[in-house]
C-alpha cells in the first residue's frame, strides 16, 4: 500500500501557521502526553480521581478503598510519581499524595466529565 501524499499543491501559509501553533504548544501537549499515558491504567486513573476528590491521600487509604493490596497500590504511585504527575509529603511514617499542581489543572476538566456522569453521554 502506498502512503504517499497525492496533493496538488500544498497551503504553504496553512502549513507554516500550524508548526507555529504546535510550537507554541509543544510543552503543554508533552504534559498532556505524559499524563494520559499513564492514566490509560485502570487503577491510576482511580488513583487520580480519588487524590482529585480528596487532596490527598496515603498508600493505606487508596489500599483500603480500592480492595487492593497495598503493593500494587504504591506500584502505581511509584509510576505517576516518577512521571511528575503527583507529589507527596511525609508526615511522621505517613506519606501523603496529592495531585501535582500542573497535572491538577489538567485532570481537572476530566474529572468534571466523570462526576457529572457526560463521559458516558459523549460515546
Amino acid at each position: 500500500m502506498n502512503n504517499t501524499c497525492i496533493r496538488v499543491l500544498a497551503d504553504v501559509n496553512q502549513i507554516k501557521e500550524c508548526r507555529e501553533k504546535v510550537k507554541e504548544v509543544d510543552e503543554s501537549l508533552s504534559l498532556l502526553a505524559n499524563a494520559f499515558s499513564l492514566v490509560g491504567n485502570d487503577v491510576r486513573i482511580k488513583i487520580l480521581y480519588l487524590l482529585q476528590e480528596e487532596g490527598q491521600l496515603c498508600p493505606c487509604d487508596l489500599s483500603d478503598i480500592l480492595g487492593m493490596n497495598i503493593s500494587p497500590v504504591s506500584q502505581h504511585l511509584r509510576k505517576l510519581k516518577d512521571s511528575k504527575i503527583i507529589t507527596y509529603k511525609k508526615t511522621g511514617q505517613t506519606i501523603f499524595y496529592s495531585i501535582s499542581s500542573e497535572y491538577s489543572e489538567i485532570l481537572k476538566p476530566v474529572f468534571k466529565l466523570i462526576n457529572n456522569n457526560k463521559v458516558l453521554e459523549m460515546l
